[in-house]
């Protein structure tokens, strides 16, 4: 009954360990073994990756700057520290993109900007959201991937405009942008894989 009910709580994507967790924090002493054999009868799995497309063009050297984040995620005030990525999301009517900015403070999406085509745009427009939402003082680090859309001209001109500490990820290394990279598989495992999306907008309106 925990198990199925937890498993509920967490739109039916949790996996052993957490599952463990939450049922811990909802009040049963549980073990992974037990967890793991009542998952097993009541049906409940986990749903894995599906389609993958690239999203990071980093095969270029236009406008990279050194890792100041240096995976220190912790920030101790708000707007002190920001991540952003883009990450995609399959429909029947082809590839929509996600692009994010969250606050390592509180972890919270602070901007974010969806679109079905992969340009420029869709970065600086969730950027922009976020100054818009937050109004970061001058000296936030601002740490993304080195990819094109970041490294552009636009990109790093709105940067110098905010005055903010600009940061990369160094080539290939995924764990550099931890934090924004966890938030897009929670957000595909609870969200977008659990159903068929037919197109763009029924998809952003379910993610917004």
């Amino acid at each position: 009954m925990y198990c199925t009910a937890g498993n509920c709580a967490a739109n039916a994507e949790s996996g052993r360990p957490r599952m463990t967790q939450e049922l811990k924090e909802a009040g049963p002493t549980v073990g992974h073994c037990c967890v793991g054999r009542l998952m097993c009868d009541n049906g409940i799995r986990v749903i894995t990756t599906r389609k993958y497309k690239a999203t990071t063009d980093s095969d270029h050297r236009v406008n990279i700057v050194p890792n100041l984040l240096n995976r220190k995620f912790h920030a101790e005030r708000p707007n002190q520290k920001w991540a952003g990525d883009i990450s995609y999301i399959w429909t029947r009517e082809g590839w929509l993109y996600l692009a994010v900015i969250i606050d390592l403070h509180s972890r919270r999406v602070v901007g974010w900007a969806v679109s079905n085509r992969l340009k420029k745009g869709l970065a600086l427009q969730a950027l922009n959201r976020a100054v818009a939402l937050r109004n970061p003082p001058p000296g936030c680090l601002h740490h993304t991937d080195r990819g094109s859309q970041y490294c552009s001209h636009d990109y790093q001109k709105r940067m110098h405009q905010l005055k903010f500490k600009v940061s990369m990820s160094r080539k290939g290394s995924c764990w550099d942008n931890a934090v924004v990279d966890t938030f897009f598989k929670t957000l595909k495992a609870e969200l977008i894989w659990r159903g068929t999306w037919l197109d763009p907008p029924s998809l952003n309106w379910s993610i917004l």
